[in-house]
């Protein structure tokens, strides 16, 4: 066999190697922090912020893709979408999509609505913040309360109502999502959330917590929700 006939086969083998299957993209990614771990001391510390993003959202999204997996179809759909429809959501795999999906989408709002410390609510926001709760401060002891009452694991949030604003409760992974209603803000009472530097001291944390809220962000959200 002459030295070109030896590379001629080698190029038929090559040849004949089926081709690498596709991995599929994964439907839902994380999203990056928006600011560096350390950027809301003193008030939560970055140890805590890197293992809650890094390792807990980061959960919810691998354990997410692996339900949405097993439907193509449903994976297509933005995850907010999938939680105001849970009923279209098989069974089999119902309870996944709804705290995964539920911890990832929470989680995805949270970190943007926290930021460094700024000034209180802009424009409208301040003003129906006031018609609401009489004030600033007595919105800020209402979120607190919420989330004191909060039994084990869950979240407070803040949801835009027809009426005017409301602050309410969840437990786990649940949110306003399951009603078909968008939150203006959600704040985790998870005690990974807050026990690396807080211990069992939630209200620590709560009285903390309202010190970072991005003002910004969370008046701009207002503004967008108050269209619809």
């Amino acid at each position: 066999m002459t030295r070109r006939d030896v590379i001629r086969s080698a190029a038929g083998c090559v040849a004949a190697l089926p081709a690498l299957a596709q991995v599929p993209a994964p439907a839902v990614t994380l999203p990056k922090l928006p600011y560096a771990f350390d950027a809301l001391e003193p008030y939560i510390d970055a140890q805590t912020m890197e293992i809650h993003h890094d390792r807990h959202h980061k959960a919810y999204v691998d354990n997410l893709n692996k339900a949405l997996a097993a439907q193509p179809d449903l994976s297509k759909r933005p995850v907010e979408e999938i939680l105001r429809d849970l009923s279209s959501v098989p069974e089999s795999m119902r309870a996944a999509v709804r705290n995964n999906g539920g911890g990832h989408v929470n989680h995805s709002l949270f970190w943007q609505t926290l930021g460094k410390p700024q000034g209180g609510p802009k424009g409208k926001l301040g003003a129906a913040i006031n018609k609401s709760f009489g004030s600033q401060g007595a919105f800020e002891e209402k979120l607190r309360a919420a989330g004191l009452s909060v039994f084990g694991s869950g979240w407070a949030w803040v949801s835009h109502q027809e009426g005017g604003l409301q602050i309410e409760t969840s437990p786990n992974q649940d949110g306003p999502w399951l009603q078909g209603r968008a939150p203006l803000l959600g704040i985790d009472v998870w005690e990974h959330a807050y026990y690396l530097k807080y211990q069992n001291k939630r209200a620590d944390y709560l009285a903390a917590i309202v010190h970072v809220i991005n003002w910004d962000f969370v008046s701009s959200r207002y503004e967008e929700l108050s269209k619809g």
